[in-house]
């Protein structure tokens, strides 16, 4: 490793580092604006000039590999005045838009201009004008205020995968532009937004709603998928104005997905802020607390046990769901399924619904075989980190299922389940592939789970990991991808159907047939409600959404950004949400919610606090104790013998913004998924 000298400190950096990353080594700050850690090196904004021993003028540290033996100096007169001349030139053509601009006191180019530049500027010419460009409902341009640094066209073309970005003309006429004037098609697109060092790119939704000075910042956890991104939560008084992303290497780097960003606007629109009961006039009215619970008791109480059954969402904490099935087993009843998709996943082994090869493993994989999945919309954030791996060693990937692009080359292999049996019997071109890769890794998605014959495609797939030894010492390379945040959690708690006990689409079954009398819907929306029609529904949730609308009692609960709770993320990583503001109205957290209710059937849990009952739910399965840690499982084989449906493969879901009830129910998403269906209308036309 090279060993160089920077400012009289001999700091040693590995091999292939560069300059700047040598000085920062020893502790010394370089100014920036082009140079950005995780994009290509493009030591065009020579904010970033050091001296180095023998050259005739200072040098590029971005662009300047370091080598044995260099002596840099990074405080020298020289270095200092080229800074400023550079500050000098950069703010040449920069509006005086400070006071206006959305990036003011998060600007790159303000803090260095205090730092580095002149106190004085010697330009009194006009200062260029360019248009605004249309770059869709999420990002808003004042293109004169860009200094060129190309930050957001490396990164749509890199990191996301889409070209859309680039510049146009030469000198003084030089643009960054969509080219079309339309919508960046990417689900990662707002981060360009984070990456700009100064107010070219700023967060339309966000366009003049409040200062950062004015944000409580909260760190917390992304529910929109179950990948787990983390986040920051920027709140005002009691509400959310912001989404930010919030380093984790290991699970989302510093990026999220443009839904996990925006769709915080759904949280203040079709909220549920009271109970409801629906009376005699079949009208859902408003009603306190106790006449909702009495309303629930009177009809528990006619109902036998084996009658009554709850189906759980996607967005519910584990507290709240090991609430619940400590009630359910109370009051005798197996029907409980936090599976409200129909996913048919066993909850006996534990690494056949986890992601074991953990997301930072995405890196090590030498093949990819993705079956009934499409990453890019179930996990944008997870896939750009599978297009990271095939530029950094080109492997070769392969899709069964929907064919869809995927940002990056993958061959795809159709969407008849039979390609599944062809793999397992060394019968296919891909076989090839498989056997000489040392880290194979197979990715499972909801579009395998959620079938009929789910048990069959699986048995083939375990043949498929013996086959070519896809799990071996040291590597785990079956990789199952959920939709929903709270699935991993819930299978883990055993949130399942009991001895004798009733699955999700059972109890849908039951429903309809007018077998199952109550049925306890706990932020369950994504369900075919016209099967309920018949039965007494308790639905429990935060919007208006979907369960709402078929429910006898409604109780109001809590969004992820008001409450604390767990959650873990398809790998089983342990993370936690922390509350940014609170509930509306009369709105409650789940937990006590459920807690309260057991009190008035005169089976009250054994906790009255949050923290009670976090401590049971770590007393019973410990592992909820090791925050941001993921408890590793061992293989078993999965799947059973049968006969394989001719269905095709489809991807786990089809629809990026519209998923959940926040999303349903936010402006923000609308117009992003109206806009991205012009763009390939326009350009279906074109």
């Amino acid at each position: 490793m090279p060993k160089l000298m920077v400012n009289s400190i001999e700091v040693e950096v590995e091999q292939g580092a560069s300059v700047l990353q040598a000085c920062e080594e020893a502790g010394f700050e370089i100014p920036r604006f082009c140079y950005h850690e995780r994009l290509s090196i493009a030591g065009n904004c020579r904010m970033c000039l050091v001296d180095m021993e023998r050259a005739p003028k200072p040098i590029a540290s971005c662009a300047m590999p370091a080598a044995d033996g260099m002596v840099i100096s990074t405080q020298t007169d020289r270095v200092k005045k080229a800074r400023e001349g550079v500050m000098e030139f950069l703010l040449v053509n920069h509006p005086l838009d400070c006071p206006i601009c959305d990036q003011g006191g998060e600007c790159d180019l303000q803090d260095q201009a205090m730092g580095y530049g002149h106190d004085g500027s010697r330009y009194k010419e006009a200062k260029r004008a360019v248009e605004e460009k249309q770059m869709g409902p999420l990002i808003k341009t004042i293109m004169t205020r860009c200094i060129h640094c190309t930050r957001c066209v490396r990164f749509a073309t890199e990191v996301a995968g889409v070209p859309d970005l680039g510049a146009i003309g030469r000198g003084e006429q030089v643009e960054i532009t969509t080219y079309l004037e339309k919508t960046i098609a990417s689900e990662l697109s707002a981060n360009v937004i984070d990456l700009c060092p100064v107010g070219a790119l700023t967060s339309k939704p966000y366009a003049f709603i409040s200062r950062p000075w004015e944000l409580n910042k909260t760190e917390s956890i992304d529910v929109m998928d179950a990948q787990g991104s983390n986040i920051r939560i920027d709140a005002r008084g009691n509400q959310v104005l912001r989404v930010m992303p919030r380093l984790n290497e290991d699970v989302n780097e510093e990026w999220i997905s443009d839904k996990a960003r925006f769709a915080i606007d759904g949280l203040k629109t079709q909220r549920l802020d009271k109970p409801y009961v629906r009376r005699d006039n079949g009208k859902l009215e408003a009603a306190s607390w106790d006449e909702a619970f009495a309303a629930i008791a009177k009809k528990l109480k006619k109902v036998k046990p084996n009658n009554f059954g709850v189906i759980a969402g996607d967005q519910i904490d584990a507290e709240t769901l090991f609430a619940m099935k400590l009630m359910m087993e109370k009051i005798g009843s197996p029907h409980m399924d936090c599976r409200q998709d129909g996913a048919d996943i066993d909850g006996n082994a534990r690494g056949s619904y986890l992601f074991n090869s953990t997301i930072a493993g995405i890196d090590e994989a030498d093949a990819i075989l993705i079956i009934g999945s499409n990453p890019r919309i179930e996990a944008p954030v997870m896939n750009a980190r599978i297009r990271k791996q095939y530029l950094a060693s080109g492997l070769p990937i392969a899709h069964i299922g929907q064919s869809v692009d995927l940002t990056y080359p993958a061959e795809y292999l159709g969407s008849n389940a039979a390609i599944l049996t062809e793999i397992a019997e060394n019968n296919h071109p891909f076989c090839n592939t498989l056997q000489s890769a040392n880290n194979p890794m197979i990715i499972v998605g909801n579009g395998v789970y959620t079938r009929n014959d789910a048990k069959a495609l699986l048995h083939y797939i375990s043949e498929i990991i013996k086959t070519f030894d896809v799990v071996h010492k040291g590597w785990n390379g079956f990789n199952a991808v959920h939709n929903a945040a709270s699935r991993v959690a819930g299978l883990d708690i055993g949130f399942l159907p009991g001895k004798s006990g009733k699955s999700a689409r059972a109890m849908l079954a039951d429903a309809a047939d007018e077998k199952l009398a109550m049925i306890w819907l706990l932020g369950a929306d994504e369900i075919d409600t016209s099967k309920l029609e018949n039965t007494f529904v308790v639905y429990q949730g935060h919007h208006g959404d979907v369960g709402a609308h078929c429910a006898d009692v409604i109780l109001p609960g809590a969004t992820y950004t008001e409450k604390n709770g767990l959650f873990l993320n398809f790998e089983g990583r342990v993370q936690e949400v922390r509350r940014a503001a609170f509930p509306p109205g009369d709105a409650k957290d789940d937990w006590s919610i459920i807690r309260a209710f057991s009190a008035v059937i005169g089976q009250p849990l054994p906790f009255d606090t949050h923290e009670a009952c976090r401590q049971m739910l770590v007393s019973s399965f410990p592992h909820f104790a090791e925050i941001g840690q993921i408890r590793s499982s061992r293989w078993k084989k999965i799947g059973k013998s049968g006969k394989i449906s001719d269905e095709p493969i489809s991807a786990g879901l089809t629809e990026f913004y519209m998923t959940c009830p926040i999303s349903r129910a936010s402006q923000t998403m609308a117009d992003s998924r109206t806009s991205r269906e012009n763009n390939t209308k326009q350009i279906a036309a074109e």
